[in-house]
């Protein structure tokens, strides 16, 4: 699907990452200089029920039967329980597929699992220069709360706190 534009109305469904996912999961990231590049383990145990910390990990894939190739996954979400609270630790949708609904489809399901499942707020950090990404996160509402200066290498740069509060009460 690399280079195909995925149209702002294609349907896509928003379904929890399996284990057959990790390949284009790893493709996706490969191909966009902000998103976290993360060893193949890592996501395996992002999967895995029973690692600690427990995370939610989930997938936007085509659904429109005359796509060029449906069912094909354009983007990924991961997050994590840390203390009581869930921490986004990577969202990135498919160059190609971006700016067509799929990042924000992802965080909407995201912020709903967290909710219902352990949180009542969700933390993140990002480049300072990720203007896209915090323009992106602001429009969902999220708040920044601080930043940790030099807290990424290569380049070495500061990232931006950033926080949203879910309300209700958390489980479990």
């Amino acid at each position: 699907m690399t280079g195909q534009q995925v149209p702002h109305d294609r349907p896509m469904r928003i379904r929890p990452m399996l284990a057959g996912d990790i390949a284009r999961v790893l493709q996706i990231s490969a191909g966009l200089p902000h998103a976290p590049h993360w060893p193949i383990a890592a996501y395996q145990a992002a999967l895995n029920a029973n690692s600690e910390p427990h995370r939610i990990a989930l997938v936007a894939e085509t659904l429109q039967p005359d796509a060029p190739v449906p069912g094909t996954v354009v983007g990924f979400v991961v997050a994590s329980r840390v203390a009581g609270e869930a921490e986004l630790e990577s969202i990135a949708v498919a160059a190609e597929a971006q700016r067509r609904g799929s990042g924000g489809q992802l965080l909407n399901h995201l912020i709903a699992a967290v909710r219902e499942l352990w949180a009542t707020r969700i933390n993140l950090e990002v480049r300072a220069s990720n203007y896209s990404a915090l323009r992106f996160y602001k429009r969902h509402g999220f708040m920044e709360t601080g930043k940790r200066v030099g807290y990424y290498a290569d380049p070495v740069e500061d990232a931006v706190l950033l926080s949203l509060a879910l309300g209700g009460q958390k489980m479990g």
